[in-house]
This record gives structure tokens, C-alpha cells and sequence, in this order.
């Protein structure tokens, strides 16, 4: 038996090797991996479970249902300056590298080719018509074992590698490192006999890359990764099947497993009954249609356009767009215009999520490492899965694709990993109606139409949903939404009247023996704000309570606002306190309103949460820009990622927490403001097995921006304007 089951692994092995060889030489813009990953056309749960492993990568390669633009992106040319790079210019730097001393003869990947964006300055200056700036590619390449940076010139060839210094950590995995380490318990003969004494059949095997963190001296030197597997038998949602306790310890460079821990093995695998989420899969009776189908209808076609795949025009916004391969999905040169003036005015240069934060609260032997950090290790956007039109995104809704390298440089692309698409549900823009006693029959109401764009990161089990929206009256929301599957940990236990008392379990008992583990999530956003030009401050306005003087009132208390300043990063590093109540204004204290006041935007928090981590737990370390919900740096274009640009393995010297205590001067200057939005989860059986959606938002609004309600002048709704939508049979 155990003979046989080793000549599968080896049948398996030789297989993927062949497949591999077979897709180098049949799929020009697909990444090397992508043949093997065609089977995922089956029902096999390496396709449908979106995990971190080959299936991820079937998904990039497939259409989704009903697609609904083809677009051919080889002879894509960029028309902007932030335009991401072409297919054309990709395969450019690949051949610039191929002829580099530094890559000649020696074993190389590149971890990611962007573009290397133009000095603010020029961008800034730079209108449609004009020449485009000279573009220039950044690879992080990991050579010989060496992590390096380099600028390329895709002009005139040249190749500059940049000092990084002697950073602790190493660059964001490729698709292939994730792929080859989930492969590599299967050569080794210890791991097998393991999983066949667990009474598993290796060809039901589901294996997830995770990420190692930082724990000390003995994880340096070498890129490493553990790598955890799960039973598919009888489900797509092996997610809820772990092997529990069994940890393969494997390293990166080498594919050699270094160390097999198994703690685990009188915990049974948790059955597969009522765990497969799909749709398909669901007896008939059992189906419910709650809903008629609800579809916004728009007979003219949509308000917005998209000029050249990126610019985006819609009501009084105008913003670039673009995929990338680490944050997901880029703002840049947000502007509104004035309803005044008719001038279009600067609010953002640049927005995205600079970096994840999510760590698992179990300091077991199997769990204490899962401190994930998704943008920086596994790739935000190299996570996106196509969006599944009408799902997704609403019927009028356009799509933008993403175009990546993967590690040997060859160019692939990402098919509808955007959407865009305005969104009616019903809100009120603003509205007043009078009372009757004024003897004024007055009722006036506007809708609330926005503008959303989205993108879906499926890191392994967890369903990231982002969206900036943009409203008419200047405000910007950024939203995320969390979906997915659960992380789950076996238990013997199927009661929780079985758990002693005292035991902790570190989570929910959620279905017989499934522990939902509780966990945080941090989102950190890059917010480079531009208030009507680059010279900015950032004020605190306390709310404070002011005691009255006997005899003045009446009342005993009121409030007032108190505005400070920040001179320095240190004066704006901000915890949220429901009883300490403040505003957070980014102003241009040069440019003022009619009556005086300076012009800005403010962040208005949502629902959040804190860490509360000891500042000393290595992942928090690590995780240190989550230390302050709120914080302000002076610009730097190399201070892009709060947890550092080496961010796998990192030991915390590089993060947003270390920028910002040097405590530089921050008042009218170019500033950047970061803020994180955070969850803390206690998984409950509502979870299980596919999680509904939880949200949460923060706002970036106008503040004395506008000399009025921009939105005064816009018309209501009136009947004859709107389609009719004949009903199969009246109410």
C-alpha cells in the first residue's frame, strides 16, 4: 500500500514537471505554470476554492462567465504618463534583463516589473497632447539568492540597480515560488507516510503555501515557508477539512523540506457534509428564491467614460485608474470640479492599500505563525480573481484588465480584474421638506447616484472586497468588504459541552470538530492628499466640553472645536477615542474660501478596530503601522509600503512606525496620510461554511472645499426621464 501510494506522488511529480515544460512552450503571454492549471475547467476544488495554490492561477486564465469585452492587449499602447506597463514594454525589460551581466548564467526570478512612475512634478505638468515622459520599469529581481531593485529605461536600455541597503526581509513571493512549495512535501517520502498513517489518500491532498513571519535568528539567511494541507475528499471547500498539527517547514530556494511537525494526529479530519458552497451543488429543494430579480436599467448607457483603458470621467470626477500587482488597484490625479468655477481641482494625487495586516489568535505550535501580511508577501493584486459579471458588478458596469509579469518576465493578463459602474440604491443626495405650520408647501429631495470602482482579492481562503466610490457632492468612500472561508482548526471536540472548563480554544465552535479562530484584519491605506496643489497641513479639531460661568447660561456645558496644527508626524500619529472625540482636516492653509476659511478634505472614520497586541509580539513588530489608526508623513517616493518593500520575513526595521518617528516637519508641505481600517473577528456558525459579507468604510470629505452645496443645482427625478420596466404581472 505504502509502495503504491509513493509511485502516485512520483506519477504526480513527473506530470507537473512535463505539464510545465509543455506550457513554457505553448503559451506566449501566459505565465509558465498556466497548462498545467487548464484542468481547473473541471469541477475540481483546486479551481472553485480560489486558495493560494496552482488554482489560483487557472482562474487568471479563464474567462468568467459571460464575459463582456475581449480586448486584445498586445498592441496596447500607454497614452499617460501613469499608464501601466504594456505587454510590449514587459517583454521588453524581459529582453533588456536576458542581456544584463548581472543576469547572464545566473538563476533568476523577478518578483515584480511596474512602472517606475515619473516625478510628481512632471506628471503633474504634463497634460494630453504633450509628449509622454520617458517610462521606465522597476524589477524586484531575486538573484543568485540576492533580493535586488532596478530601473530600466525602456528608451535607451539602460539598466541602474538601486541601493536598498541591508533590508531584513525579502520581496513578495511569485505565483511559482506559492506553486512549487505546496509540491514540495510530496517528494519528500516522511510527509507521505504521514498523511497515509492519517488514513488519507494522497491524491485527496490540498496543500496552502503560508507565509513564516519572524520569530528569530534561527528563521534568517534563508527564505522559508510552511506549508499546511487539507482533505478534498468529498467537497471543493477542503478549507473545512484540515490535517490538523501537521506543519511542513520548506525552503523557498531550494524546494527542500526542512522540518515536518505533527502534533496533530489524534484529531480527526472534520467531514465534508454540507460544506460545498456552490450553487450547483444544491438540492433543488432546497434552493431559496427570496428575491425577484432587481437590474438597474440604463436606456442611454452609462454617465461615465474611460478614454484611453485608464482616465476615468464621470459627473465632476476625473481620476486615473489602474490594476497593480502588489496594492490591487490604483487612484491617481483625483480631481472635482468646481460648480462655481467650472474648474477642475486637485483633491488626491495617489490612493491605494499600501498593506494587510491579519493575524490569527492561537499561539499553538500549527497557528502561532499566521500573522499574514498579504499585500507585501502573496501580492494584493496578484490575489485578484476575474469578477463575475451581474455578481460582481451590475449590468453596464465596464471592466479593466491587468497586465503582469511572472517570474521569468513573460508578460500575462489578468481579464477583468476591475469593474466600474454607477451605483442607485435608493439613497438621498440631500433633501428638505416643510413643515406645515410655515404654510409653505416645499418638498425637495435629490438622489444619491455614485460612482464605484472595485476589485476582488481572493487571498487563499478570505474574499477581499475594495471599492473607492465617488460621490457628486466631493466625497470619496473606501470600502471593504470581507467574504470568503473561514481558516478553521481541527478539534476532537463536536460540543462545546464537551470543551472542560478553562480550556481555551481560541474561537468559535462552529460545526463537529470545526474551531473558527479568532483573528483581526488591518487594511492600511496610502492617502498622498492634494488639496487644491501639494502644500498641505494637517489639523486635529478637538470637540472639547466647555463649562459655563455661573450666571452666563442657563446650560451648564457645551462644546467647542479646538484646531491644532501638526508641526511634526509625531503631533498627528492618532488613536480613535469615542470620548476624545476629534476631526481630521488636511488643509491648504494658502487657499481660502470668500469668508476666510482654509479649503479641505477630512477623514471621517467608520466602524474600526485597534490591535491589541503587545507592541513587542513579533508580528506586531512586524505589523507596527497598525500602532495608530491615523498617521501623517511627509512625502518620500520610497515610502510607499507601511510594512516596508521587503516585507516577507521582514523583522519590523522598515515600516511606516519607523518612518514616522524620525518626527519630521509635516505643516505646509506635501503630505501623505495613511490610515488603517480594521475588523476584529470572533468567528460565529453564521460563518460557516462561506462567509456573508461584513463592511466597513471610512470617508475622505469635503470640509469648507466648495463656497456651497455643490450638489444645489443638480435636478430631482422626474418620471418622464426614467425607463419603465414592465412587471410579468402587476402587485
Amino acid at each position: 500500500m505504502e509502495a503504491r501510494n509513493l509511485l502516485r506522488v512520483l506519477f504526480l511529480f513527473l506530470s507537473v514537471v512535463l505539464v510545465l515544460l509543455f506550457t513554457w512552450v505553448h503559451l506566449p503571454y501566459a505565465p509558465p505554470y498556466a497548462n498545467e492549471l487548464l484542468d481547473c475547467a473541471t469541477n475540481s476544488p483546486w479551481c472553485t476554492s480560489k486558495n493560494r495554490l496552482q488554482s489560483k492561477q487557472s482562474e487568471l486564465l479563464r474567462e468568467p462567465r459571460n464575459p463582456t469585452r475581449h480586448h486584445n492587449h498586445a498592441s496596447d499602447t500607454p497614452h499617460h504618463p501613469l499608464d501601466p506597463l504594456t505587454i510590449q514594454e514587459l517583454n521588453k525589460v524581459r529582453s533588456i534583463l536576458s542581456s544584463h551581466p548581472l543576469f547572464i548564467s545566473s538563476t533568476y526570478a523577478l518578483h515584480s516589473v511596474d512602472l517606475e512612475e515619473p516625478e510628481k512634478a512632471l506628471v503633474k505638468k504634463w497634460k494630453k497632447g504633450d509628449q509622454l515622459l520617458p517610462r521606465r520599469a522597476s524589477v524586484v529581481a531575486r538573484v543568485n539568492g540576492n533580493s535586488n531593485v532596478l530601473t530600466v529605461d525602456l528608451s535607451t536600455g539602460q539598466v541602474t540597480v538601486c541601493e536598498t541597503g541591508s533590508p531584513s526581509g525579502y520581496p513578495t513571493m511569485t505565483i511559482e515560488d506559492m506553486t512549487t512549495a505546496t509540491l514540495a512535501p510530496l517528494a519528500n517520502a516522511d510527509f507521505n507516510r504521514t498523511i497515509i498513517q492519517r488514513g488519507i489518500d494522497l491524491a485527496d491532498l490540498a496543500c496552502l503555501p503560508i507565509s513564516t513571519g519572524w520569530y528569530g535568528k534561527s528563521e534568517e539567511k534563508r527564505r522559508l515557508i510552511k506549508v499546511q494541507c487539507y482533505s478534498k475528499k468529498g467537497t471543493v471547500n477542503f478549507y473545512m477539512r484540515p490535517i490538523e498539527g501537521l506543519t511542513v517547514l520548506v525552503d523557498l530556494d531550494t524546494k527542500q523540506v526542512v522540518e515536518i511537525s505533527d502534533k496533530g494526529s489524534s484529531i480527526p479530519i472534520p467531514k465534508a457534509a454540507n460544506t460545498d458552497y456552490r450553487y450547483s451543488v444544491q438540492e433543488l429543494h432546497q434552493i431559496m428564491n427570496l428575491l425577484n430579480p432587481i437590474s438597474i436599467e440604463q436606456p442611454k448607457g452609462p454617465s461615465f467614460s474611460i478614454e484611453d483603458e485608464h482616465l476615468v470621467k464621470w459627473a465632476n470626477w476625473e481620476f486615473h485608474l489602474k490594476p497593480d500587482a502588489r496594492a490591487g488597484m490604483i487612484i491617481s490625479r483625483a480631481k472635482v470640479r468646481d460648480p462655481d468655477t467650472g474648474e477642475l481641482r486637485d483633491v488626491m494625487y495617489k490612493g491605494f492599500s499600501s498593506e494587510l495586516f491579519v493575524p490569527y489568535m492561537d499561539p499553538t505550535d500549527a497557528w502561532y505563525f499566521k500573522t499574514y501580511m498579504d499585500a507585501g508577501e502573496y501580492g494584493f493584486g496578484l490575489q485578484a480573481m476575474p469578477l463575475d459579471p451581474l455578481n460582481d458588478c451590475p449590468r453596464n458596469a465596464h471592466y479593466m484588465d491587468g497586465v503582469f509579469a511572472s517570474a521569468d518576465g513573460t508578460p500575462y493578463v489578468r481579464s477583468n480584474m476591475i469593474c466600474v459602474f454607477e451605483s442607485y440604491t435608493g439613497d438621498i443626495g440631500w433633501r428638505h421638506s416643510e413643515s406645515p405650520i410655515t404654510g409653505m408647501p416645499i418638498r425637495e429631495v435629490r438622489p444619491k447616484v455614485t460612482l464605484v470602482a472595485r476589485m476582488v482579492a481572493s487571498v487563499a481562503n478570505y474574499d477581499y472586497i475594495v471599492d473607492w466610490e465617488f460621490q457628486t457632492d466631493g466625497l470619496i468612500r473606501i470600502k471593504v468588504g470581507l467574504s470568503g472561508i473561514l481558516m478553521v482548526k481541527g478539534t476532537a471536540y463536536d460540543n462545546i459541552n464537551q470543551i472542560p472548563n478553562g480550556e481555551n480554544i481560541h474561537g468559535t465552535l462552529l460545526s463537529e470538530n470545526v474551531i473558527g479562530v479568532i483573528h483581526d484584519h488591518y487594511v492600511t491605506f496610502h492617502l498622498d492628499m492634494e488639496i487644491d496643489g501639494s502644500d498641505n497641513s494637517f489639523v486635529k479639531v478637538n470637540i472639547k466640553k466647555e463649562q459655563t460661568s455661573a450666571g452666563e447660561s442657563p446650560r451648564k456645558s457645551y462644546l467647542k472645536a479646538v484646531r491644532n496644527v501638526a508641526k511634526t508626524e509625531k503631533d498627528a500619529q492618532i488613536k480613535l477615542k469615542l470620548y476624545d472625540p476629534s476631526e481630521f482636516h488636511v488643509i491648504n492653509p494658502s487657499k481660502k474660501t470668500r469668508v476666510g476659511n482654509p479649503v479641505g478634505y477630512k477623514v471621517v472614520p467608520g466602524a474600526t478596530a485597534a490591535s491589541l497586541l503587545d507592541l513587542d509580539d513579533p508580528p506586531q513588530k512586524r505589523g507596527a503601522f497598525t500602532n495608530n489608526q491615523i498617521w501623517v508623513t511627509p512625502y518620500n517616493r520610497s515610502e510607499q509600503w507601511a510594512g516596508g518593500l521587503f516585507v516577507y520575513q521582514s523583522q519590523g526595521e522598515d515600516t511606516l512606525a519607523t518612518w514616522s518617528h524620525r518626527d519630521r516637519g509635516i505643516e505646509n508641505k506635501d503630505i501623505v496620510v495613511w490610515y488603517t481600517l480594521g475588523f476584529h473577528h470572533i468567528p460565529c456558525q453564521e460563518d460557516y461554511p462561506v462567509m456573508p459579507t461584513v463592511s466597513s468604510s471610512f470617508d475622505l470629505k469635503p470640509v469648507n472645499f466648495f463656497e456651497s452645496n455643490p450638489i444645489l443645482r443638480i435636478p430631482p427625478n422626474v418620471e418622464k426621464d426614467l425607463p419603465v420596466c414592465k412587471p410579468t404581472s402587476s402587485v
